[in-house]
């Protein structure tokens, strides 16, 4: 069955891939042929999240009626794109001399605006042919703060490339400086140049790409490090279980002559050995834990499967792609969740499946949705372009109900009970350091110093403007991660039933799970350190969107430690049968 779950999951992927590989575009052009020019957004350089409208500035417009909307699919709405025709006149392999776009009258409040812009390093998106154009408002002078003189550009030159019948690469050249005052009409211009290049189709998007940053001689070796990491705590795990265990289990393989030594050895009993008739018993807030590694094990394969197809499709090309791929992939992948989470409630002799089925579909959509919400509404406050409009929520909503919690409620199957002791036996008082909550605890430490390098990687192509697209090594960071959270979950577990507490579960979990907390602190030491962000609208999303990612993290180690876990504890009580 579990392999049947995979192989779903693969073909999902691969569902996912053909569609997103069939709405591409050809992007050939004729000679004298019309190439439109969309104007997305604009905000704060330093706060990416801010985001508004291009005319939320007070741009002229072209007076050539109301402009044409380029509406996206499901991931750039998420995003925050809003592209809208900018009416400028561009025709494939023609230059165009400088010409006006238009103009208006600056008046005190647009003076104002644009002050405003100017000052906190206002930057705006075009869209060319899918390929995205960067610039900024305006310059603040070195002395602005004495003589508060600000200014603004007012032309913009386009140098773009061709190869054959398509557009390679476009730049964009601001220049006219002008003082922002309130002195009369202002005249917005632009130019066109176009020129052949060599570079390839296929090569267009590499320009955007920061090699230098992501291929650093640090990420390759924070891979080699993690890597080693691996093998000495795989190979410590093996060697001191393995020897520890063997010791134990060749008690009970003497010969029939040693009986009295037998005997002797098994009065004096002691560890891991007194919990073999409470091992799995049914933990407590059993539907909760359920819930979570049913959860947790759907977003190591969502999360697997994304990686997968993009570096399959490279999809970091195309507007909101990855997210689209995000949605789709985890209703599709709700059936292993439902699966999972039943399975474990059923081997724990659980009754009321009902509950779990809906707590696992309901949970973590659910809390992601109440995070999403309060920061919904604080980015309809500003007005800003990070709002999600109210279809969208109905698309992701009616995708929820109609594939997500089907799916679930299909793979909440199976029952696998294990027999237990009817009287559970007493826990005895061990050190301060044998308790669950300070394994639990520690065990986050070495699985968050195994992905701390990509950490920052990823943080900073989130948060400070670039092009994640080093999937490759994110794949390796990934395994590397599971790896690890496996081997110090089963060392957690064995520390926890050497000091003869049976109640592992919740600390198997939590010990992987603790991860999560040291990438929170992590990002708290980012936002002050390494970024410029500021505002109660950039700092309420970066916490935000963060405590949404931490909290996906922490289900999926803390997930994936378990299951470690439970095979480790299966095989030192292989006495223990499950029918």
């Amino acid at each position: 069955m579990r392999g049947l779950l995979w192989t779903f999951s693969g073909l999902c992927a691969l569902c996912v891939l053909s569609l997103c590989r069939a709405a591409e575009s050809n992007h050939k052009y004729t000679d004298g042929e019309d190439v439109r020019l969309w104007v997305n957004k604009v905000g704060p350089y330093n706060n990416p999240q801010e985001t508004y409208n291009y005319y939320y500035l007070p741009f002229c417009q072209p007076d050539k009626g109301k402009p044409a909307r380029k509406w996206g699919g499901l991931g750039e709405v998420l995003e925050g794109n809003q592209l809208i025709d900018s009416q400028i006149e561009i025709k494939f392999k023609t230059d165009t001399p400088k010409t006006a776009i238009c103009s208006d009258v600056l008046d005190d409040r647009k003076a104002k605006i644009f002050r405003q812009a100017v000052k906190k390093a206002y930057w705006f998106e075009f869209f060319l042919d899918d390929l995205p154009v960067y610039g900024f408002v305006g310059r603040e002078p070195e002395d602005s703060k004495e003589s508060g003189q600000m200014s603004m550009w007012t032309h913009k030159t386009f140098e773009i490339s061709y190869n054959g019948n398509r557009i390679i690469e476009v730049n964009l050249t601001s220049a006219d400086l002008r003082p922002i005052e309130a002195t009369g009409t202002v005249e917005f211009t632009y130019s066109v140049q176009w020129s052949p290049t060599s570079i390839h189709f296929s090569q267009r998007f590499e320009r955007y790409l920061d090699q230098n940053f992501f291929e650093h001689q640090i990420h390759w070796f924070s891979i080699f490090n993690s890597f080693m990491m691996v093998i000495f705590l795989t190979g410590l795990v093996a060697m001191i279980l393995a020897r520890t265990l063997r010791n134990d289990y060749a008690k009970y393989t003497r010969e029939s002559d040693d009986l009295e030594s037998l005997e002797r050895d098994l009065n004096e009993e002691s560890g891991w050995k007194l919990c073999h008739g409470d091992a799995f018993r049914a933990p407590a807030r059993l539907e909760l834990l359920a819930a979570l590694i049913g959860t947790g094990v759907q977003l190591a394969q969502l999360i697997l499967a994304v990686i997968l197809i993009t570096i399959a499709g490279t999809l970091f090309v195309e507007r909101g792609t990855i997210v689209t791929v995000f949605i789709i992939c985890y209703a599709l992948t709700s059936l292993s969740g439902g699966y999972v989470s039943g399975g474990f409630y059923a081997r724990s002799d659980g009754g009321n499946w009902i509950a779990t089925m809906m707590l696992t579909a309901t949970l973590f959509p659910m809390v992601c949705f109440g995070i999403a919400f309060v920061l919904n509404s604080i980015a309809i406050g500003y007005r800003s372009l990070a709002a999600v409009p109210f279809g969208t929520i109905v698309v992701v909503l009616l995708l929820w109900m109609f594939v997500s919690f089907p799916l679930c409620l299909l793979g909440t199957v199976a029952r696998q009970p294990c027999r237990v002791k009817r009287i559970p036996s007493p826990i005895p008082h061990k050190k301060w350091y044998l308790r669950p909550s300070v394994i639990a605890l520690m065990g986050g430490l070495l699985p968050f110093g195994s992905i701390f390098i990509e950490m920052y990687f990823i943080f900073t192509s989130f948060w400070n403007n670039k092009v994640y697209y080093v999937y490759g090594f994110m794949l390796l960071v990934f395994l590397i991660l599971l790896i690890v959270t496996v081997c110090i979950s089963i060392v957690a577990t064995y520390f926890l039933l050497n000091a003869e507490n049976y109640h592992w579960q919740w600390t198997a979990f939590a010990s992987s799970a603790s991860t999560a907390f040291y990438v929170f602190l992590y990002s708290v030491h980012y936002f002050f350190h390494k970024t410029k962000m500021t505002g109660f609208f950039q700092t309420s999303f970066y916490f935000g969107y963060t405590s949404m990612f931490c909290l996906g993290l922490g289900t999926m180690c803390g997930a994936i430690g378990y299951l470690g876990s439970s095979m480790f504890v299966r095989r030192i009580f292989r006495n223990i049968k499950c029918d």
